[in-house]
């Protein structure tokens, strides 16, 4: 028996020191439901783990991620089904804190497409690397939602206020290499030089002293931690607010059938 045994969303495999966890729900890798209720709490277990000292994060296939699951979340609204929403923000809560409070440096490995909350888990690791045909993005606003999942607070702190703006207000995406060039992530790499690049990062980490690592990231994400205090719980409630309104729930059922007619 480990601790990451209970864990059925998330596929968690360990090489020596390091962990890797996976998003596992391809093709498109949404976030949600009892895969966001896992997120929110794996990295706290990890930290208690004293045989990792690195934590790779990944996902599946040619996608990293899509973000949240338009179907489920079209399917709540038609439903109306909000009992679960509280419990969502909680764990929402929960897995921005739980990223930055994680003394093991987290990794991101980046395999494709990046949006959403898929983009906030990644830009809120440690180091970051995608693949260079790729985009990342948060287009909250374009199914009619605030960036609450961190989206506003940690885009600036990679490329600056101005910056991050009209990204989050436009909801445009950032092409890898152009991510890469204003700092928002570390590396943009061919596709077939991902794992090469990801396991020079992580094999350099591995071989440091763990307490050391950990205690420049413990000291270095206070300052990050400092300004989420507060602003988490505002964003999300923000969410909420935006959550319950008409434009949204136009947005997502159009964004339903849109993608129901392209594979259809």
């Amino acid at each position: 028996m480990t601790i990451y045994d209970s864990y059925e969303n998330l596929e968690i495999t360990q090489d020596g020191a390091v962990l890797t966890v996976s998003l596992n729900n391809p093709p498109m890798n949404p976030i949600s439901g009892a895969r966001h209720r896992e997120l929110s709490t794996i990295f706290q277990d990890v930290n208690r783990d004293d045989s990792v000292k690195v934590i790779v994060l990944t996902a599946p296939g040619e996608v990293f991620s899509a973000g949240g699951d338009v179907k489920a979340l079209a399917k709540r609204l038609e439903d109306k089904d909000f009992d679960s929403w509280p419990q969502t923000m909680v764990e929402a809560v929960d897995i921005i804190y739980s990223l930055v409070n994680c003394r093991k440096p987290i990794v991101a490995r980046i395999n494709g497409n990046c949006l959403g909350l898929g983009a906030s888990v990644c830009l809120l690791c440690d180091i970051t690397v995608i693949v260079d045909d790729a985009v990342i993005g948060d287009p909250h606003v374009k199914i009619g939602l605030s960036a609450g999942d961190g989206g506003a607070l940690i885009w600036s702190q990679h490329v600056g206020f101005m910056r991050a703006k009209e990204y989050l207000l436009t909801g445009d995406n950032v092409p890898a290499k152009v991510a890469a060039e204003i700092g928002l992530v570390n590396h943009a790499v061919p596709r077939d030089q991902l794992d090469a690049k990801v396991d020079e990062i992580v094999q350099k980490i591995a071989r440091l002293p763990g307490p050391a690592v950990q205690a420049t990231k413990i000291t270095m994400n206070r300052v990050l931690h400092r300004n989420l205090d507060g602003l988490v719980e505002a964003s999300l409630g923000l969410e909420t607010w935006a959550f319950m309104g008409a434009e949204h729930r136009e947005a997502v059922f159009a964004l339903r059938d849109r993608w129901a007619r392209k594979r259809g």
